[in-house]
């Protein structure tokens, strides 16, 4: 991995956080919010958005690995106060749910 993708990729790890579901509703109301399966890794997926690798992100949305956010699991996440990872890649705010012990 080159230097370049290497700081990169850390300076997108640096930007992650955790935040509650509820302080993210304009971003969805906005239709830009999009979740990422606990299956992948939160930094890479924004890493290659932020590339425009058209290819990847296709396969994940087609996997249904990346998708938006609908309006059930909107509700579920806010009803439940949930924790999510999120990191901005413009316009988007991805978002992963903070998994308990259990789940992962």
């Amino acid at each position: 991995m080159s230097g370049d993708k290497t700081a990169e990729r850390a300076r997108i790890n640096g930007e992650t956080a955790k935040i509650a579901w509820q302080e993210l509703q304009r971003f969805f109301a906005r239709g830009n919010a999009v979740a990422v399966s606990h299956r992948l890794d939160l930094v890479e997926v924004a890493y290659q958005m932020s590339a425009d690798n058209k290819e990847q992100i296709e396969e994940w949305m087609e996997a249904g690995q990346l998708v938006h956010i609908s309006d059930a699991q909107a509700s579920e996440w806010y009803d439940a106060n949930a924790l999510v990872w999120a990191v901005v890649v413009r316009p988007w705010v991805l978002v992963q749910p903070v998994l308990n012990n259990q789940e992962q």
